[in-house]
C-alpha cells in the first residue's frame, strides 16, 4: 500500500520503474524482434535466433558482462539503420505487442503513484524508439533510455552516445531531481535485476519486483519489499483511467536504437548456443 496523496508543501517525488520483467512480462524490444524481420531491419535467422535470446532472458536475465559485451556488440551491427523506419515499425504493431504483456500489477502502482500526486518515470536500458512509445502507452511522466548517435542521413552512424544501464541510470535519476525537484528519499524506484542496484539505492523507497537471485539476496538483506508480479492483462479490460489519452512522454534523457538492441541479444543468444 502507497502512502497518501502527495503534501504539496513537500518537495516533489517521483517512481522510478525499470521496463522489461518489471512493467511488462518480456523484454521490451525482443517483442518487436518479428516486426523488425518483417520491416527488413533483421534476416531470418537473427528473427530465430532472437526468439531464443528471450528464453534466456525470461529465465535468468543478463549480468553485468554479458550486457557489457552486447553493447558493443550492437553498436556496430545497427549502424547504418534507418532510425525513422525503426520508429514506423514500432508504431504500428505498438498496441498488438506490448498492451497484452503490461503487469496488471505494474499498472496499478502506476495509477496509485499518479494519485498520490508523484511523477512515474520509466528508466530502462532499451532504446527511445521503443521505450517512448511504452512510456505514452502507460502514461509516464518522462523517460530514460539509452541512446545512439544518429547521422544527418537519419541512420545511427554505431556510435553509443549514452548507455542508460547500472550507474548511469542512478546518475539519470539524480539529474532529474536535481531539474525536477524531486526529494530521493521520499521517490520509489522498482526493478527485477541486480544490475540495478544503483538505482534502487538513491531513492528512499527501493523495491525487488520479480527479482532474479542476486537482487533477490541484497533485497532480503537490505530489508527491501520483494513484489512479485504475475498477471499480463491488457490496459484495453483494466480500469477507465487507462481509457483516457496518456501523458505526453517526456523528455527522454536518453534513448538508443531498439534495432540496436536487438542485435546484441541476438549476439548473446548465438554466443549461448555456441557454448552450449
Amino acid at each position: 500500500m502507497l502512502r497518501g496523496v502527495e503534501n504539496h508543501s513537500l518537495p516533489r517525488a517521483a517512481a522510478f520503474f525499470d521496463l522489461d520483467k518489471t512493467v511488462i512480462a518480456k523484454s521490451s524490444t525482443l517483442t518487436f524482434s518479428k516486426s523488425f524481420y518483417q520491416g527488413g531491419l533483421i534476416n531470418r535467422r537473427a528473427a530465430l535466433r532472437t526468439a531464443y535470446a528471450q528464453f534466456v532472458f525470461l529465465v535468468g536475465g543478463l549480468d553485468h558482462d554479458q550486457m557489457e559485451r552486447m553493447r558493443e556488440y550492437m553498436a556496430s551491427l545497427c549502424r547504418g539503420w534507418n532510425v525513422q523506419q525503426v520508429r514506423e515499425i514500432v508504431a504500428e504493431t505498438l498496441h498488438d505487442l506490448i498492451d497484452p504483456i503490461i503487469y496488471d500489477e505494474a499498472a496499478s502502482l502506476i495509477e496509485e503513484h499518479h494519485a498520490a500526486g508523484r511523477d512515474v518515470v520509466i528508466v530502462s536500458t532499451s532504446g527511445a524508439e521503443v521505450v517512448e512509445p511504452v512510456g505514452e502507452l502507460l502514461g509516464a511522466d518522462r523517460v530514460v533510455a539509452t541512446r545512439m548517435v544518429v547521422g544527418e542521413d537519419g541512420c545511427f552512424t554505431g556510435e553509443v552516445e549514452y548507455y542508460a544501464y547500472g550507474p548511469t541510470k542512478a546518475e539519470a535519476i539524480r539529474e532529474l531531481a536535481a531539474s525536477e525537484g524531486y526529494d530521493l528519499d521520499r521517490c520509489y524506484a522498482y526493478s527485477d535485476s541486480a544490475t540495478d542496484l544503483p538505482m534502487l539505492q538513491t531513492v528512499g523507497q527501493p523495491h525487488a519486483v520479480n527479482p532474479d537471485r542476486a537482487l533477490r539476496r541484497e533485497a532480503l538483506a537490505r530489508g527491501w519489499p520483494v513484489l512479485e508480479f504475475r498477471h499480463p492483462v491488457p490496459l484495453k479490460k483494466r480500469l477507465p483511467t487507462f481509457s483516457v489519452p496518456p501523458r505526453p512522454a517526456l523528455v527522454a534523457a536518453a534513448a538508443m536504437g531498439a534495432a540496436a538492441a536487438t542485435a546484441g541479444l541476438v549476439w548473446y543468444a548465438s554466443r549461448r548456443r555456441g557454448t552450449a
